[in-house]
């Protein structure tokens, strides 16, 4: 696998964490945790840029809770701003990723997933 340097530059620029942030809350918009980084987007995004820029960045602990439909299990759910970290990593290292997957892994590449594979399955993709 090809090594790339100065990738970390590029994840902690305030342009690539408020796209994190955006990316992060989709389809999450009016739950209160959200809400709340987004009141103050612009202090949050500079706040994890310092931390991040001066490597105090430290995750925080995880919510843990069980969901019962479909089955019993257990969900464990970063809080929102480690998921903004988590969209601004993988916003810069995802298409270095994407390259050297497979063809075949359909599940790991975003422009293959679901739709692709069927076609494939089915003996439809030149449809």
């Amino acid at each position: 696998m090809k090594t790339f340097k100065h990738l970390f530059h590029q994840v902690v620029t305030f342009e690539n964490l408020l796209i994190a942030a955006n990316k992060a809350a989709k389809g999450k918009k009016e739950k209160p945790n959200v809400l709340s980084f987004f009141a103050k987007l612009e202090d949050h995004i500079y706040q994890l840029h310092d931390e991040l820029e001066t490597q105090c960045y430290r995750p925080s602990n995880y919510n843990t809770f069980q969901i019962y439909e479909p089955k019993p299990r257990m969900i464990s759910a970063a809080p929102f701003r480690d998921r903004v970290v988590h969209h601004a990593l993988m916003n810069v290292i995802g298409p270095l990723l994407e390259r050297s997957f497979i063809f075949d892994s359909y599940a790991n590449h975003a422009k293959q997933a679901n739709t692709f594979s069927l076609l494939v399955s089915l003996g439809l993709e030149n449809f």
